[in-house]
């Protein structure tokens, strides 16, 4: 490895000769200078990794030469060393944007970590994050299989997402990879135990059924509606957890977190079936028979959650929780400034609703658009243009509006999305539905290694418009493609992100409960 070039600048240098043979041993090569002046020089005809630069110096001051160090080269660390203590140094210093400050006397461990810190951060970072999670490997390797409980499968999707944003952090080469293996793993055992408990959960039958999104109001919404003067519910549709985490420190300047959880989305993972579920407090085949005129199938023509306000009001009777509400649903960026104009005059209600739509336009957008493809190019692209869509949203200023105020504030959403990769070839009519990632339809012929098959849907609480109707959805990775032009489809669809089936990204979703601070 190359020697490191230091430049320590003190007028009183002759009395540093120990520290500069400390570091001379440890292989630094150290530069000297007795004075701005020459410092400022000296840096400009040199090559430097760092400079140290006492604070107190005859001529130049430390402050005004670090102001024109940095402007020869902005990135270059510098340590300031003072022998005063007081606050405004040292916040003079800290807004010119010092690397590290020392105070004297200085000894020579503390110069090495000061180095270490300022020049082996990221080094260091890395492979420490990647020696705890090549220990935590095989702890998650050992504790997975289908025969988890729902909590625990809960657990287990958290400690993997946290070790993806960690590990994406630190950009850890080759970690990653056998995280993504990992992933894959639990995927392949989550979507088969799925599959064997889906029906008793909805049925009454199994006694761990975790919450799920027709069960989501009763549960954990009306709770927090019942503490509080004033609750608002922010659902963000299609967001996923890891997404939740990367916006999490943004509100966390606003609020307190006090409930950070996750619950189960009901089958189909999309839209029309989970938020309608969330709001009604029913599943699909309930709604659809308490509300014929409403509900309308995946082949009906028309919007299909354009009736959530009154299956939320219906619900809300139901539980005898008939309050004054409101609900509003945003889709693009003036109507979400709009809404945030008029947050003061929805404070007298006891709940309000606001479904935000955006994340899950944008997951759309990158399979149909080529810019968003490229900007979204893989998962940590994709919640990176979350957060900056969030960072510069109507919804952060809803946010920060609604954290001056004295209320509860729930996040959720009504499904999650995964990046698809392998296709599973189907067969089906004209009216099969088009989503890839579930399909609905009579005389379907797939691949049964790679669906969860539902014969007759009404034991999964879903419609049924014929008697030879079958739902599939497809498990882990999967995306369904037709054998007609089947190879055009596949490479236009893989890797985008898709939701519909059964994934822990699809189906183990946020639910967050904040309070102003």
């Amino acid at each position: 490895m190359d020697k490191i070039n230091i430049l320590w600048a003190d007028d009183e240098i002759d009395l540093l000769k120990p520290h500069l043979l400390f570091l001379k041993e440890k292989g630094y090569e150290v530069k000297t200078a007795n004075n701005g002046q020459d410092a400022i020089d000296m840096f400009g005809a040199g090559n430097f990794d760092i400079v140290f630069l006492d604070e107190n110096m005859p001529g130049l001051s430390g402050l005004e030469t670090l102001s024109r160090i940095k402007a020869l080269d902005a990135g270059i660390p510098i340590i300031m060393i003072t022998k005063s203590e007081e606050e405004h140094i040292m916040e003079d210093a800290i807004g010119s944007k010092i690397a590290d400050y020392l105070i004297k006397p200085v000894n020579p461990n503390q110069i090495l970590l000061a180095l270490k810190k300022s020049l082996d951060n990221k080094r260091l970072i890395k492979e420490k994050t990647s020696s705890a999670y090549q220990q935590e490997f095989r702890n998650i390797g050992m504790s997975m299989s289908d025969k988890l409980s729902p909590e625990e499968w809960k657990e287990m999707y958290r400690k993997l997402v946290y070790w993806e944003l960690e590990l994406s952090k630190s950009q850890t080469e080759g970690m990653d990879e056998i995280l993504a293996m990992q992933k894959t793993e639990a995927n392949n055992l989550f979507s088969r135990f799925v599959a064997n408990n889906y029906i008793s959960w909805l049925n009454g039958s199994a006694k761990d059924a975790p919450t799920m999104s027709h069960t989501l109001f009763k549960n954990k919404i009306v709770p927090v509606i019942d503490q509080s003067d004033s609750t608002f519910f922010i659902l963000i549709d299609n967001l996923r957890f890891d997404q939740w985490k990367v916006i999490q420190p943004i509100l966390s300047e606003y609020f307190k977190v006090e409930t950070e959880d996750m619950y189960f989305s009901i089958l189909p993972t999309a839209t029309q079936y989970a938020r309608n579920a969330i709001f009604a407090g029913l599943l699909p085949s309930e709604i659809e028979r308490r509300f014929p005129k409403l509900w309308l199938n995946d082949d009906d023509e028309g919007g299909k959650n354009m009736h959530e306000a009154e299956f939320l009001a219906d619900q809300l009777k139901r539980l005898n929780r008939d309050c004054k509400h409101s609900y509003h649903k945003v889709t693009n960026h003036a109507t979400g400034k709009k809404l945030a104009e008029s947050i003061p005059n929805l404070m007298s209600n006891k709940f309000n609703v606001i479904v935000y739509n955006f994340v899950d336009m944008l997951s759309h957008a990158r399979t149909e658009m080529e810019v968003i493809r490229e900007l979204a190019d893989d998962e940590a692209a994709y919640r990176s243009i979350t957060q900056s869509w969030f960072e510069h949203s109507p919804l952060l200023d809803i946010f920060k509006q609604l954290a001056e105020r004295k209320v509860n504030v729930v996040i959720s959403t009504d499904h999650g999305t995964i990046r698809v990769k392998e296709a599973s070839k189907i067969i089906g009519d004209r009216n099969t539905n088009t989503n890839l990632r579930y399909k609905q339809g009579k005389n379907l012929q797939y691949e049964k290694k790679d669906v969860f098959e539902v014969k007759n849907p009404l034991d999964a609480y879903l419609p049924r418009t014929n008697v030879s109707q079958t739902f599939v959805f497809a498990k882990e990775d999967m995306f369904f493609a037709y054998p007609n032009n089947f190879h055009y489809y596949v490479n236009y669809y893989r890797n985008t992100f898709q939701h519909g089936g059964i994934s822990l990204e699809e189906m183990i979703i946020p639910f967050v409960v904040l309070s102003s601070k």
